[in-house]
C-alpha cells in the first residue's frame, strides 16, 4: 500500500495534478467550492475518511499515466512492450497450459508469435487487415494475435461458444479475410461453412481429418508455424501506435446479437496496468486464469500481466469449479480470477482440504454478489477481493482498491474532476438520461441510482472511446451535453449507486430494472437474494409484459435438474425476504438457466418466451396471491390471465 507521503515525493502534488489538465490553484478552487455549497462540516469529515483512498487512487492513475505518455512519445505499442519483457525475463514461465501442463518460457511466447507474423506476412496480409480467431483457450491463441499485432494485422477474438447465427455475425462484423479455428470446434464452423465467403481463408489448428479439411476447404496451420522462421519481422509500415487498433473483442451478447469492440494498444496497456496496480500485484505472482481468452477479463486483464509486467499466468482450457483450488495448489498460485458467478459456483462445491491449503492471497474480477463476498473470503481464506467495474469498450473503469465489501469501485467525492465519470439521472422507462433547464444530464446524489457515464476526450488515453466495428453501435453510446455544454460522454447502459464516501455499487444493466406496482424492481438484488434462499442455485429473474396491466410482473427462471421446486416452502421464504411488489409473480424451472461464456445469465429468450406454456416444455407457475400459492400454469390458466379474467 502506497502511503500519501511516498506518492507525493514520487509525484509531486503540482506536476500530478497537471497530468489531468487541472491546475492546483483550480483544484483549491473546487475543494472550497464544494465546502461552502455544503455549508457544513462534512466536506471535511468526507475527506478525512476517503484522503488515503483517494490519494492511492490517484496515484494509480498518475502511474499508467505516466508510462502511456512515455509509450506514446516513444512511440511503443503492445509487441514492442512484450519484446522488453522478454529481454529482463527470457527463460521464466509466461503460460502455463493447465490442459497438457505444457510450459512456454517468455522466449518460446516470443518465437512462436514471430513465427505467426512471418507466416501472415507471407499471407500477404497487411497492417489494418483482420483475422477471425476461433478456439479454445490455449496459449497459442495468445501467439497467434500477438504475432499478427507484430505485423499490424489486427485479431478478431470469437467466442468458441457461438454457434450458427451468431457465429455468422461475428465472423463477418469484423471484416475478417480469414479465420483460424481450432479442431476442435470443426463442426461449429462446419454448420455455417456455406454461408461464409469463399473468399475467406480457412486454417486449422489442430488435429483434423483431411476429408473434414477438405469439407472446409481449411488449410493445416501448425506444421507452417513449425517450420516459420522464428526470429523477429521487420516492423510493418507504417508502424502502429498505443492509439492504434489491436483486435476486436466482442461484447456478451446478453441482449443481443454481439458487437465487436474495438481494443487500441492503449486500451490493452491500461486495463492491464491499471489491475496491475490498483490491486498491488507482484511480478513473481502466478495468476490462475480460468476465464476464455476471447473475454477481455481474460485476454487484457489476466494475460495482460504476462505480456506488460512479466507474470506468469496459468491458461485454463475450461473453468472446472470442483478442480479450481486443486490447480492453484498444483500450480502455486497466488492470484485468482473471477468474473459473473464463478464466486458463488465454488461455494456451492462440496467442501475439501485443498480450499485452503492454496497460496492465493487475491482475487480480480468483477460481479461478485455482495451477499457471497464475505462468506468466500471467510471459507477460502482469500485477504483481498479486487472487484472492479468495466467494459471492454468503456472509458469509465473504476476500482474497489481498499475491500469496501459490497463495492465495485469509488470516485473522489473531495476531487471528482480528476477522473470525470459521474452518475446521472435517467428515465426509468426508456433510459435516456434527464435533463437540466440548461439541457445538461442531471447529477445523481448520494444513494440515488443512476446510469455511469464517462467524459470522452479523444486525445487522453484513458478518457478516448473507441467504439466498435458497426458505426450505428457507436454513435449510440455516446451523449452530448452531459457534464457541459457541447461536450460528449460514453454511456455505459449500467445502473449504480454511489455512497456519501464516493463508493459505488453495481445495480443492474440497462433494461434489467423492471417497475412494478409503482417500484422498481432490481434484477440483481432479487437474483441474489433467490440464488441464496436456494443454495447458491443458478436465477434469472426478468420483467414480462401482461396485457392490460401497467409495469411488467416479475418472473423468475430457476436451474432446478429434477425440476421438484417447493414451491410453497420457496413462497415462505421469499415473504420473508422479499417486499411484495418485488417477488416473482411467475416462475419456470428449468434444467439449466442459458449464461454466456462468462457466466452472465442471458435473458432475451426467457423474455421472448414470457409466461406462455405453448413456448417452453419448462414447467411455469403463477403467484395466486389470494390462495397464498404457486399454481402450475396451463393453458386454460394462460389464457385468463392474458384476458384478464384473472386480475394480478
Amino acid at each position: 500500500m502506497h502511503n500519501a507521503a511516498s506518492v507525493s515525493a514520487s509525484l509531486g502534488s503540482l506536476g500530478l495534478l497537471r497530468l489531468f489538465g487541472v491546475s492546483w490553484s483550480w483544484s483549491l478552487a473546487a475543494g472550497l467550492g464544494a465546502y461552502l455549497g455544503a455549508r457544513s462540516w462534512k466536506y471535511f469529515y468526507i475527506a478525512a475518511k476517503t484522503a488515503t483512498r483517494d490519494i492511492n487512487g490517484l496515484y494509480v492513475l498518475c502511474r499508467v499515466k505516466l508510462a502511456l505518455w512515455r509509450y506514446m512519445r516513444n512511440g511503443s505499442n503492445i509487441p514492442s512492450i512484450f519484446t522488453q519483457v522478454v529481454k529482463q525475463h527470457p527463460n521464466k514461465p509466461a503460460l502455463i497450459y493447465e490442459a497438457t501442463g505444457e510450459v512456454w518460457t517468455f522466449t518460446q511466447l516470443d518465437e512462436t508469435s514471430n513465427a505467426v507474423a512471418h507466416w501472415a506476412r507471407g499471407q500477404g496480409w497487411v497492417s489494418g487487415d483482420v483475422v477471425a480467431l476461433f478456439l479454445e483457450s490455449r496459449p497459442l491463441q495468445v501467439a497467434l494475435w500477438l504475432g499478427l499485432a507484430k505485423v499490424g494485422v489486427e485479431a478478431a477474438l470469437i467466442n468458441f461458444s457461438l454457434r450458427c447465427d451468431p457465429l455468422l455475425h461475428c465472423i463477418g462484423v469484423s471484416g475478417s479475410r480469414a479465420i483460424v479455428f481450432g479442431a476442435e470446434l470443426a463442426d461449429a464452423l462446419l454448420e455455417v461453412n456455406s454461408a461464409i465467403s469463399q473468399s475467406m481463408v480457412r486454417f486449422c489448428t489442430g488435429e483434423l481429418s483431411a476429408e473434414m479439411l477438405a469439407c472446409l476447404g481449411a488449410q493445416p496451420l501448425d506444421a507452417v508455424l513449425a517450420t516459420a522462421p522464428r526470429h523477429s519481422p521487420s516492423p510493418c509500415v507504417p508502424p502502429k501506435g498505443m492509439n492504434d487498433r489491436l483486435f476486436y473483442i466482442y461484447t456478451s451478447g446478453t441482449t443481443g446479437l454481439p458487437k465487436a469492440a474495438i481494443v487500441v494498444h492503449s486500451r490493452y496497456y491500461r486495463i492491464a496496468a491499471f489491475g496491475y496496480y490498483a490491486f498491488r500485484m507482484r511480478t513473481e505472482d502466478i495468476i490462475y486464469d480460468c476465464l476464455p481468452l476471447y473475454h477481455s477479463a481474460g485476454n487484457i486483464l489476466g494475460v495482460g500481466q504476462c505480456l506488460i509486467h512479466g507474470l506468469t499466468v496459468v491458461v485454463k482450457r475450461k473453468f472446472s469449479a470442483s478442480r479450481f483450488w486443486d490447480d492453484c495448489i498444483k500450480y502455486n498460485c497466488t492470484v485468482v480470477q473471477y468474473i459473473g458467478e464463478i464466486c458463488r459456483y465454488l461455494l456451492s462445491q462440496p467442501v475439501r482440504p485443498s480450499e485452503k491449503g492454496h497460496k492465493v492471497r487475491l482475487a480480480i474480477g468483477n460481479g461478485l454478489r455482495p451477499s457471497v463476498w464475505e462468506a468466500f473470503m471467510e471459507r477460502f481464506g482469500v485477504r483481498q477481493i479486487g472487484e472492479f467495474y468495466g467494459a471492454t469498450e468503456c472509458n469509465c473503469s473504476i476500482a474497489n482498491m481498499d475491500g469496501k465489501v459490497g463495492a465495485c469501485g469509488f470516485n473522489s467525492r473531495i476531487l471528482p474532476f480528476v477522473y470525470p465519470i459521474r452518475l446521472v439521472r435517467v428515465n426509468e422507462e426508456n433510459m435516456e438520461p434527464l435533463r437540466d433547464s440548461r439541457g445538461l444530464c442531471v447529477p445523481c446524489r448520494p444513494g440515488e441510482p443512476g446510469l455511469l457515464v464517462g467524459r470522452i476526450d479523444q486525445k487522453d488515453p484513458l478518457r478516448r472511446f473507441d467504439g466498435y466495428a458497426n458505426q450505428d453501435a457507436t454513435k449510440k453510446k455516446i451523449a452530448h451535453n452531459v457534464f457541459r455544454k457541447n461536450d460528449c460522454a460514453y454511456m455505459s447502459g449500467d445502473v449504480l449507486v454511489m455512497d456519501e464516501l464516493g463508493y459505488m455499487y453495481f445495480r443492474d444493466r440497462s433494461g434489467d430494472t423492471f417497475r412494478w406496482r409503482g417500484e422498481n424492481v432490481s434484477t440483481t438484488e432479487v437474483e441474489g437474494i433467490i440464488s441464496n434462499l436456494l443454495d447458491q442455485t443458478d436465477v434469472a429473474v426478468y420483467g414480462v409484459a401482461v396485457p392490460g396491466v401497467e409495469g411488467k410482473a416479475g418472473m423468475a427462471a430457476i436451474a432446478d435438474a429434477s425440476e421438484s421446486l417447493d414451491c410453497d416452502k420457496f413462497l415462505k421464504n421469499i415473504q420473508r425476504a422479499l417486499p411484495s411488489y418485488a417477488r416473482p409473480v411467475f416462475l419456470r424451472t428449468s434444467p439449466q438457466v442459458d449464461t454466456t461464456g462468462t457466466f452472465k445469465i442471458q435473458k432475451t429468450r426467457l423474455q421472448r418466451e414470457g409466461f406462455d406454456p405453448r413456448l417452453t416444455t419448462d414447467q411455469l407457475y403463477y403467484l395466486n396471491s389470494r390462495a397464498g400459492r404457486y399454481e402450475p400454469i396451463d393453458e386454460e390458466l394462460y389464457n385468463a390471465i392474458v384476458e384478464g379474467r384473472i386480475p394480478l
